[in-house]
C-alpha cells in the first residue's frame, strides 16, 4: 500500500480511499469474442486518500483515466482489482441498505450541468427528489430545504430560481443546480468531473469559489477533476497527475506545480501561458505520439513522449516511489525515496 504523505498523517482521518484501483474495458466493443481486440487499461494501479475539509485534484490531459477513477469511486463502475474504503470499510462488499447509504455519501457533480438535470422537470422538482427518496426531511419541508439548498449556492430569490426549467438557467446557474442536488443528501464527500471545463471563462471563478466555501463551511471532501492546472492551484491542496490511467506525480499542490519532478508534469506546467516568464522562458518540449493504453507493454507509458527517456524507460515500468518529502513520483530517474540522482533540473 502506498504511504501517506507524512504532512498530511495529523490532520483529519481519511474518509475515502481507493486502494491500488485498477479499471480495465474490453477493446472489442461487443460480447462476441471473435471481435475482441485487447483490453484497455483505463486505470492501473491507482491509490489516493480524500480527508475532509480538503480538495485533492486531480490532473492530466483528455484519456489519461481522470473520468475513469472517479466513476470507479462513486460505484458506476466496479474496479477490475483493488479496494475502495469508505471510513475503513471495504464498500466493495455492501449490498443493498448499505450500498444505497454509500451512495448517499458519495456524490458526483458531472461535467455537463444540462445533461445531468431532467429538462422537462423545474428546479424544485429536481432538488425535491433526493430530499423524498432518502427522507432527509419531512414531506412538509421539502420546498424550505429546496430554498436553502439554492441559497447555498448562490441562486436568489429561491423562489424565482425553484420555479424555472433548466433552459431557462445560465451554464454557471445549471451548474450550481447540480450542486444543490448533489448536497440535498448531505454527502461527505464530492466528486466533482470537470465541473467548469463547460462553462464559460468569466464565470468559472464562481463555482471555484463556491467549492472553497462548501470545503470550509460544511468540511468536505473534494475530488476536482480537471486539465486545467491554473484552476488546480487555485482550490486545490493537493494535487495528482494521471497519464495514460498511471498516477505520475503527487504532492502538495504548490510544492509540484513550484518544483514538478515527473517529465509529464513538467510539460503540463510549460504549456500554461505565463506573461511574466516572457520568451525566455526555458521549455521541456515533448516528443512522440501518446503510447496505447490497449494491452500496453513493458516500460514507462510516457517513453515515447519524453525527452528525458533513458533505455531502461521502455523495458520497465517504474514504481511509484516517495522522492522526497510529501512527494511521489512515478519515474526512472527517482528510484529510491533518497531523491534524484541529479538528472532533472527543477529551474
Amino acid at each position: 500500500m502506498v504511504a501517506i504523505p507524512t504532512s498530511l498523517r495529523n490532520e483529519a482521518p481519511v474518509i475515502l480511499e481507493a486502494e491500488h484501483v485498477s479499471r480495465h474495458f474490453s477493446a472489442g466493443g461487443s460480447f462476441l469474442p471473435w471481435t475482441h481486440r485487447g483490453v484497455v487499461h483505463a486505470v492501473d494501479d491507482v491509490t489516493l486518500q480524500l480527508r475532509p475539509g480538503r480538495i485533492t485534484a486531480l490532473v492530466g490531459e483528455s484519456g489519461s483515466g481522470k473520468s475513469t477513477v472517479a466513476r470507479v469511486l462513486a460505484r458506476l463502475y466496479p474496479p477490475t482489482t483493488g479496494r475502495i474504503l469508505f471510513q475503513g470499510e471495504n464498500v466493495l462488499t455492501w449490498r443493498g441498505r448499505r450500498a444505497r447509504a454509500y451512495r448517499r455519501q458519495v456524490q458526483m457533480i458531472f461535467q455537463d450541468p444540462f445533461s445531468s438535470l431532467n429538462p422537462v422537470k423545474r428546479v424544485e422538482y429536481v432538488l425535491s427528489r433526493p430530499l423524498l427518496v432518502h427522507h432527509i426531511v419531512p414531506a412538509h419541508r421539502v420546498r424550505e430545504r429546496v430554498h436553502e439548498l439554492l441559497t447555498t449556492v448562490g441562486l436568489v430569490p429561491a423562489a424565482e430560481f425553484a420555479a424555472k426549467y433548466p433552459h431557462q438557467l445560465s451554464g454557471g446557474q445549471r451548474q450550481r443546480v447540480a450542486i444543490a442536488r448533489a448536497l440535498a443528501v448531505e454527502p461527505a464527500v464530492l466528486l466533482a468531473d470537470e465541473p467548469i471545463s463547460m462553462l464559460d471563462v468569466s464565470i468559472r471563478m464562481g463555482i471555484l469559489n463556491l467549492m472553497l466555501d462548501l470545503k470550509q463551511r460544511m468540511n468536505l471532501a473534494f475530488l476536482y477533476i480537471t486539465h486545467d492546472v491554473a484552476s488546480a492551484r487555485y482550490v486545490a491542496d493537493e494535487i495528482i497527475v494521471m497519464y495514460a490511467g498511471h498516477v505520475v506525480e503527487r504532492g502538495e499542490t504548490l510544492t509540484v506545480l513550484r518544483a514538478p519532478q515527473h517529465p509529464y508534469t513538467r510539460l503540463l506546467l510549460s504549456a500554461v501561458p505565463n506573461p511574466a516568464a516572457g520568451l525566455t522562458r526555458q521549455r521541456l518540449e515533448g516528443r512522440g505520439e501518446v503510447r496505447t493504453i490497449v494491452d500496453p507493454p513493458p516500460g514507462c507509458r510516457f517513453v515515447s513522449r519524453c525527452p528525458l527517456a533513458e533505455d531502461v524507460c521502455a523495458r520497465t515500468t517504474p514504481e511509484l516511489v516517495e522522492s522526497g518529502p510529501d512527494r511521489w513520483v512515478r519515474c526512472h530517474l527517482y528510484p529510491r525515496s533518497t531523491g534524484p540522482q541529479g538528472r532533472v533540473s527543477h529551474d
